[in-house]
């Protein structure tokens, strides 16, 4: 088959790039001109140059195309210019779906996350619906863009597959989970913050084929797989990455009014130097480590016949790859 990626040299799309390089697949996958894409060059790789906010190129990549893989998204709590998480998630998505409606795609997998459930009461499933709430910017416009996925499917029989990660673990991710895992193996946290508190994760590997596996499942057109291995309390992931890494655990758990008030801070302060809230403290994350999430990721196991990875492997593969970065020669 034909793929086109967007997103593929992100934390998830490289691990997918990696994972169909040797089936025999061919990939072309979307690049900005700044993208750095030596870690998923290959033979069965072909570039095209855009930007999911720039239809013209979508339509260029995708000509000829048999599945898409929407995996572009800003991911981040923070951010500078507010309006990207609309023009990426939202309207990003929109002209994805556009185009492979104008190209005839034969199946496209969008990328959600659960994220985008908000404040829904617990377990969420599949089956459950959108909270009243969203605890910001990134979580509310991938809940836009999820629903307008859905639109697609209802109104335009677009053959659209949603898969909706838990917190993604995995070495090699630069992003909001990783640096949490981060601080607690090299010993940076000063503090906990909402231990108790119950989110679901999953290894990155797991994504990718569970990705793989949705596009290779003949008539799953319209469902949705929600992705998590477990629900562990963020004071289970400090401890087994403690365990793991042999770093002493903060002594002192930030209280939650405490925790939440300085978020406050830290996110205006951000808006005045342009520069991300110190100590990760922005307002989104943290309203979301206060709420917690439990989620059931059984469907993906049981109708795609994913086995997850447990989610200490999924930790001392994160914890081995920061230790090796960290003592590798200057």
């Amino acid at each position: 088959m034909r793929l086109f990626i967007t997103g593929a040299t992100g934390f998830i799309g490289g691990e997918l790039v990696r994972r169909l390089a040797d089936t025999g697949h061919q990939l072309r996958c979307l690049v900005r001109p700044t993208s750095r894409t030596a870690a998923i060059e290959g033979p069965h790789v072909a570039f095209v140059r855009g930007d999911v906010t720039d239809r013209a190129s979508l339509l260029e990549g995708m000509r000829g195309c048999d599945w898409v893989v929407n995996l572009a998204n800003l991911y981040e709590f923070w951010h500078r210019d507010r309006r990207t998480y609309d023009a990426v998630n939202v309207e990003g998505t929109r002209n994805v779906l556009e185009a492979a409606r104008e190209t005839r795609a034969a199946k496209i997998v969008h990328v959600s996350t659960v994220a985008a459930y908000g404040d829904a009461p617990w377990p969420i499933d599949e089956r459950s619906a959108w909270g009243p709430r969203t605890p910001g910017d990134y979580a509310r416009t991938k809940r836009i863009g999820e629903d307008i996925a859905k639109a697609f499917i209802a109104e335009h029989r677009l053959p659209v597959v949603i898969v909706a990660p838990g917190g993604v673990l995995g070495p090699g991710d630069p992003k909001a989970t990783s640096r949490l895992v981060r601080s607690i193996a090299l010993g940076e946290m000063p503090a906990l913050v909402f231990p108790d508190r119950t989110f679901p994760f999953v290894h990155v590997r797991d994504v990718a084929e569970a990705i793989v596996r949705a596009l290779e499942r003949p008539g799953n057109e319209g469902e949705k797989y929600i992705l998590a291995a477990g629900n562990p309390t963020f004071g289970d992931i400090a401890r087994t990455v403690s365990e793991i890494s042999g770093t002493r655990l903060p002594r002192w758990t930030m209280p939650g009014p405490a925790a939440v008030a300085a978020a406050y801070l830290a996110t205006a302060a951000a808006r005045l130097t342009g520069r991300p809230p110190a100590m990760d403290l922005a307002v989104e994350q943290v309203l979301m480590m206060k709420r917690g999430m439990r989620v059931d990721g059984s469907k993906a196991a049981r109708d795609l016949g994913l086995s997850y990875t447990p989610i200490r492997t999924a930790l001392e593969e994160e914890v081995a790859a920061l230790h090796n970065a960290a003592n590798a020669p200057a």
